[in-house]
């Protein structure tokens, strides 16, 4: 049985971004997600309003230009990126539920899907944010516990 050392490193702060490697199954879990549903989204507004619906304005695809700021964030796993992604994010749930409730055929389905994707990430991004808080909580408090001893 290998010896284990107790890590002597000071724990990172919530704000701090931390290591994909030293993270939890469901943070890196949480992190997939959110980086594959917002994938998701920029496939989908590109290919709904360029070719599978297209209004006849091609320029409605920029839309999605705003969508591809956070990507990076997210990849580098960076916590800040995360809370404002799940705000940013219910700008395109509700395009998604006015134009799922107002079109006709397949614009009614592709909002729909959008409107999945956003939940989906909006869900990957709180639960990402929740576990990094309750381990750098836990990380602290462990901290200070053996301060103390």
């Amino acid at each position: 049985m290998p010896l284990m050392i107790p890590s002597t490193a000071p724990p990172l702060p919530p704000n701090v971004d931390a290591p994909a490697q030293a993270l939890p199954p469901v943070v890196v879990w949480s992190r997939a997600v959110a980086v594959g549903s917002l994938l998701g989204l920029i496939v989908l507004g590109l290919a709904w309003e360029l070719v599978l619906a297209p209004t006849g304005n091609r320029t409605l695809a920029l839309k999605v230009l705003p969508l591809a700021v956070p990507l990076v964030g997210l990849l580098k796993n960076r916590m800040y990126t995360y809370r404002w992604v799940s705000l940013m994010i219910w700008l395109y749930f509700t395009e998604g539920v006015i134009r799922a409730a107002g079109d006709r055929g397949i614009s009614a389905w592709l909002a729909g899907g959008q409107v999945l994707l956003c939940v989906l990430l909006f869900a990957a991004c709180a639960v990402h944010v929740r576990w990094r808080l309750y381990r750098a909580h836990a990380l602290a408090t462990a901290s200070a516990d053996t301060a103390g001893n």
